[in-house]
């Protein structure tokens, strides 16, 4: 099997969300994604990238000299040679960080990572696509994350995670669509619903507005 990558960008920046928000962090950015939720901000990474060696890639990764690393897309899953590049960098004592669009399977994945695994509410165009099942295999270590477009998307992600009884197996985050949502009015609801989950803001948004891209 072959360990090239489709990368479409390496870079390093400052963890904008998850539980590790604010740390620096090296972002790999892997080529392709099979979905298209209506409030992407990487759709420039549906197609564009270049074809890399795995050696390649972790010579820059290593040049930022990060302990923190996060594999992201696009949809990382949909390239085989992820697993190789996870357990390359979990061995040079990375931690490991995977955001997945959250309709792949990801019992495959090396225990040792942090998985972000998305839950696409009906707001994103891509509530039918979710893979259920991996609700079931959540460690603590792992992160859910919601973007939230309106209240039906918030009262749509309190049933499915009560559900499957997310709350007690990890972190949740909840996140507003980035100008469509004002976070306060989350917030507030939020707070109403005695939820556990964490409100999250894109830090990265916040400190680079004018960025589309690299951060």
């Amino acid at each position: 099997m072959s360990t090239d990558l489709i990368v479409n960008e390496i870079f390093h920046s400052i963890q904008g969300e998850s539980v590790e928000a604010g740390r620096p962090c090296v972002f790999v950015r892997l080529t392709a994604c099979d979905l298209r939720c209506r409030w992407c901000d990487t759709e420039y990474a549906f197609t564009e990238g270049k074809r890399r060696s795995l050696d390649d890639v972790m010579a820059e990764i290593d040049s930022y000299d990060c302990g923190l690393v996060e594999v992201t897309g696009g949809e990382p899953l949909l390239q085989a040679a992820v697993h190789p590049l996870i357990a390359r960098l979990l061995d040079a004592g990375h931690e490991v960080m995977l955001e997945t669009g959250g309709h792949r399977d990801i019992t495959g994945v090396d225990p040792r990572v942090r998985r972000i695994v998305d839950l696409k509410a009906p707001g994103s165009g891509e509530v039918t696509r979710n893979r259920l099942e991996n609700l079931t295999d959540l460690r603590a270590t792992d992160n859910v994350k919601v973007v939230i477009a309106d209240r039906e998307d918030f009262d749509w992600a309190l049933a499915v995670l009560a559900e499957h009884d997310v709350e007690a197996r990890c972190p949740i985050l909840f996140s507003p669509v980035h100008g469509e949502l004002e976070p306060a009015e989350l917030a507030r609801w939020m707070l109403e619903s005695g939820t556990t989950a964490r409100l999250q803001l894109q830090l990265h948004k916040l400190l680079w507005p004018a960025a589309k891209r690299g951060v």
